[in-house]
């Protein structure tokens, strides 16, 4: 229980952790491919198999952090479709939450159903992450340019 110690960085790993676990429990249950999906996040984060097995098992007891700059919630929205990839299937309760999520996340609410259809495109079509990460980057500038000349 040494949470009031955590800094922040540990604080928005485990807060993302959640949501992919969130994510991944969207059609009832936590595959073993969603799961080492997960593994995977928190490792590349600093985090051993065990520490994210054991926040995904209490996923009830983080608050949502919000990431403070475009790269992070990127990469966060980015995991999540990803993840919903992982299966195979896409749940429709799945596509929902990441919509919701890309809202929660701080992306404007008439892109968010576009944004998640391309990073989820990109992925299914094999470009790498920093191609997607530039290819979204340049769509979200164009739509928030197209909605300032528009106001």
């Amino acid at each position: 229980m040494f949470g009031f110690f955590e800094n922040e960085q540990t604080k928005k790993v485990k807060s993302h952790l959640i949501n992919l676990a969130t994510l991944a429990k969207a059609d009832g249950h936590i595959d073993e491919r969603e799961m080492s999906f997960i593994v995977a996040v928190g490792k590349k984060n600093g985090m051993r198999p065990t520490e994210v097995r054991n926040i995904v098992a209490n996923a009830g007891s983080v608050k949502m952090l919000i990431p403070d700059n475009d790269s992070e919630r990127f990469d966060q929205i980015f995991d999540l479709v990803d993840m919903m990839l992982a299966d195979g299937i896409v749940d429709e309760n799945e596509m929902d939450f990441c919509i919701e999520m890309a809202e929660r996340l701080g992306f404007r609410k008439a892109i968010v159903g576009v944004l998640v259809r391309k990073i989820s495109m990109g992925v299914k079509d094999g470009l790498p992450r920093e191609q997607i990460k530039e290819d979204t980057q340049n769509f979200l500038r164009f739509e928030c340019n197209d909605q300032n000349s528009k106001g």
